[in-house]
């Protein structure tokens, strides 16, 4: 089974640094699991890697499709597992790194996207879970139940309908499965010998390492790569966090100051469903590197023992 060493956690966490760190001192090539670095031109509110940053070290999946195109996790999921085979065939170790739970999961395990007829499914920069929530804030936990009923009425004639957070996750099951979240599940089976690391801090300092973030961006030109995206509004690249709150601004409705406190805002609430989704999906191997720096020590230990294993 091929060998796998996967970063995830949290946006502002540290997976970009760590990941170089570790490409370097385990002859590694990254993978970019994120849903929206794989736009040209949005550098900053995506926070690619720079190849200061990189280091010489290699990556893949980014600067790989237009603004105006899709990206899907089914596309995402070949096109990684093709790398994954192609790096270790050179002999190398692929780290697959990013904060998109889902991209990452449907790479690593054998898990099926919503049937056949759905693989080609695009979904926004954001998990399925947002995207049925803003639903809900627009039209109602009502209309949010109907589209259940819809899809899975097994599973809305056992939710009441303002149980949003039941009917969201019965919503989220079954375009993640194809089947109802009442019907019995087989795990998806690993794929990779995977070792899996989750970067994570205290709360507090998580979200004031997003506020900061937030400022650099915006100091660093955040505004002018967003008005790339001003007349594709409705394209999947404008609907990712960090440009889709400026279109109030842009059609006049809100002040530049609310769109970054609205920004600040998004990215915090993504933080928390990030970290729900990979505690709850996942068993990485948990870090807190921006409090106690010198666990990376331990880290590269463990990793050098589960490389090892196997291969003697």
């Amino acid at each position: 089974m091929e060998k796998v060493l996967a970063i995830v956690g949290p946006t502002a966490v540290g997976k970009t640094a760590l990941s170089i760190e570790l490409a370097q001192r385990f002859n590694g090539e990254i993978i970019s699991g994120d849903s929206l670095q794989v736009y040209r031109k949005l550098d900053i509110g995506t926070a690619k890697v720079t190849p200061e940053e990189a280091q010489g070290v290699p990556h893949h999946l980014i600067d790989i499709r237009e603004l105006d195109e899709g990206y899907s996790v089914a596309e995402f999921q070949k096109m990684g597992r093709q790398l994954i085979s192609e790096i270790t065939a050179k002999g190398k170790l692929p780290l697959v790194v990013g904060g998109t739970g889902l991209y990452i999961q449907a790479l690593l395990q054998d898990f099926t996207l919503g049937g056949k007829q759905e693989l080609g499914v695009d979904l926004a920069a954001e998990n399925i879970r947002q995207r049925y929530e803003t639903y809900a804030d627009t039209n109602g936990n009502q209309a949010l139940w109907d589209i259940l009923k819809q899809k899975d009425a097994l599973a809305a004639a056992h939710i009441h309908f303002n149980n949003r957070r039941k009917v969201i996750r019965a919503l989220e099951v079954w375009e993640g499965t194809g089947s109802s979240i009442l019907q019995p599940q087989v795990p998806p089976k690993p794929l990779y010998d995977t070792f899996l690391v989750g970067l994570n801090t205290d709360r507090s300092l998580l979200y004031q390492r997003i506020n900061q973030r937030v400022e650099l961006m915006w100091q660093a030109g955040l505004l002018a790569e967003a008005e790339l995206l001003r007349e594709q509004e409705d394209s999947q690249a404008a609907k990712g966090i960090g440009y889709r709150e400026f279109f109030p601004y842009f059609k006049g409705e809100q002040s530049l100051e609310e769109v970054k406190e609205q920004i600040k805002q998004d990215s915090r609430r993504y933080a928390k469903r990030q970290l729900t989704w990979f505690r709850n999906r996942m068993t990485p191997y948990w870090v807190d590197l921006v409090q106690e720096p010198e666990t990376v020590t331990k880290l590269e230990m463990a990793i050098r023992e589960w490389l090892e294993a196997n291969n003697s």
